[in-house]
C-alpha cells in the first residue's frame, strides 16, 4: 500500500502536465530572493478560498425606487395569461408546456412581444468601470463618490425576485457555493513585499477539492485551513493575472477569458465565462472581501441557468428564462460579434468574501503522500 502511494505519485510527477505546472509555480513563487516585508505573508505568498458570492446588485427594502412598475412575471404567471383558461380554447401540451420549455432553448422574439419586461431604473449601482469611460448608460454608487460603474447585469435582473435578498437563486447560489466543492474557488497572490501596499503581486487563480472549515455554528468559516488545487478536472478554471495592492486593497489587471465554476442544487457541474474579469479585494491575513467585476457571456449565462434550475423552481421567484435571456441581449454592452456585431456579453459585478487558507499545490501534494509513507516504515 506504501509502495503503491509513492509510486502513483512518482507517476503524477513525472507527467508533462505536472512539469508545466511545476515550473510555474517555481517561477511564480518568489525564490529568487525577493525581499520580504514585514507585513509580508510567509515566503511572499498568501491564498485565499471564496465563502460567500452573489450578484451585485443596487436595491431598496421595498424595491419601489429601482423597480417602480412592480417585478418581473414568472413562467406561471406568463403562462396563465399566454395561455388563459377562461378563453375556452382546447390546447394540448406540445401547443403550450413543451413549446415554452423548447424556447428556453431556442428562443425567439415572441416572449418579447408578449410580455412586457421591467428593467431595473436609476443611476445607482455597484460595480466597477470597466471601460474607462463614464457616459449615460452608466452608474454611480450609492454614496455619489464613484461614477462610471459598468453593472448592465443589474438591468435585467434587478427587478426580478429571485436575485434579490431573500431570493430564492440569490441564497441557494451562495449556499451551494460554499456546500459543494465543484465551487471550490482559490485565490492566491504571490511575491508579495508587502500586504498593505505592493506595487507588482502575482494573482493565480484555481479550483480546490477541500471542504470549507467552519466553526462550531458551522455558519462562519475559519481561516488557515489548506485547500489541494485541482490540478486535473480543474485545469479550465486556471487563470493568471498581475495586480498591486494600494492601502490593503487587491487590485488587478483584467483576464481576457475566465471560467469561474457556478454549481448550485444538486451539485451541478454549471459555470458562467466572463471576459476581462477583474478582482477588488480588501486583504487582510485572516480574509478577503471586495469584488469581481468583468463582462458576462450572455449564452453561457443562459445556460448555466437553465441546466441549473428547472422551470419549476424558477417559478418560485418569478424568474422567467424566456424573458431574461431577451433581456440579457438587449442590454449586453461589450465583446461584440467580430461577424454580426452583435455584443456577446454583458458588464456585471459580484460580491465576494473569502477566507485565508494554504493553497497545496501538487508537488506539495506529492511530499505530504511520501512522507506519511516513509514515516509507516
Amino acid at each position: 500500500m506504501q509502495d503503491t502511494a509513492i509510486a502513483s505519485a512518482t507517476k503524477w510527477r513525472q507527467t508533462p502536465f505536472f512539469f508545466a505546472l511545476a515550473g510555474a509555480v517555481l517561477a511564480l513563487s518568489g525564490l529568487a530572493g525577493t525581499a520580504v516585508g514585514a507585513e509580508a505573508p510567509a515566503d511572499g505568498r498568501i491564498g485565499y478560498v471564496l465563502t460567500d458570492r452573489h450578484w451585485a446588485i443596487f436595491e431598496t427594502e421595498d424595491g419601489a425606487a429601482e423597480c417602480p412598475q412592480g417585478f418581473n412575471l414568472g413562467p406561471r404567471e406568463q403562462y396563465s395569461k399566454q395561455f388563459p383558461v377562461e378563453d375556452g380554447v382546447e390546447r394540448t401540451v406540445v401547443e403550450t408546456r413543451l413549446l415554452r420549455e423548447g424556447r428556453q432553448w431556442h428562443p425567439t422574439i415572441v416572449e418579447e412581444d408578449l410580455f412586457p419586461f421591467y428593467a431595473a431604473q436609476g443611476n445607482k449601482s455597484v460595480g466597477l468601470d470597466l471601460d474607462g469611460v463614464a457616459d449615460d448608460n452608466d452608474f454611480q454608487s450609492e454614496d455619489g463618490e464613484t461614477s462610471g460603474i459598468d453593472n448592465q447585469l443589474y438591468r435585467v435582473i434587478g427587478c426580478i425576485a429571485h436575485y434579490r435578498a431573500g431570493g430564492i437563486i440569490r441564497h441557494f447560489e451562495n449556499k451551494f457555493a460554499q456546500q459543494y466543492n465543484d465551487n471550490r474557488w482559490l485565490v492566491e497572490l504571490s511575491q508579495v513585499d508587502d500586504l498593505a501596499n505592493d506595487d507588482d503581486v502575482v494573482v493565480s487563480i484555481y479550483r480546490g477539492m477541500d471542504d470549507l472549515l467552519t466553526d462550531a455554528s458551522g455558519e462562519a468559516f475559519i481561516a488557515g485551513a489548506t485547500q489541494r488545487v485541482d490540478a486535473r478536472w480543474g485545469r479550465q478554471y486556471m487563470a493568471l493575472t498581475t495586480g498591486k495592492i494600494v492601502d490593503g486593497t487587491l487590485v488587478t489587471e483584467p483576464i481576457d477569458t475566465i471560467k469561474i465554476p457556478w454549481s448550485s442544487t444538486f451539485d451541478t457541474s454549471g459555470y458562467q465565462v466572463f471576459r476581462g474579469l477583474r478582482l477588488q479585494l480588501d486583504l487582510d491575513t485572516e480574509s478577503a472581501e471586495g469584488m469581481l467585476a468583468g463582462y458576462t457571456d450572455v449564452e453561457a449565462f443562459n445556460h448555466q441557468l437553465n441546466t441549473t434550475w428547472s422551470t419549476h423552481h424558477q417559478s418560485y421567484g418569478q424568474l422567467s428564462s424566456l424573458s431574461q435571456y431577451h433581456a440579457l441581449r438587449n442590454f449586453a454592452d461589450g465583446y461584440p460579434d467580430p461577424e454580426t456585431g452583435v455584443n456577446t456579453a454583458i458588464s456585471s459585478a459580484i460580491k465576494v468574501k473569502m477566507t485565508r487558507v494554504a493553497v497545496m499545490h501538487p508537488e506539495v501534494s506529492y511530499q505530504a503522500i511520501a512522507a506519511r509513507a516513509e514515516s509507516r516504515k
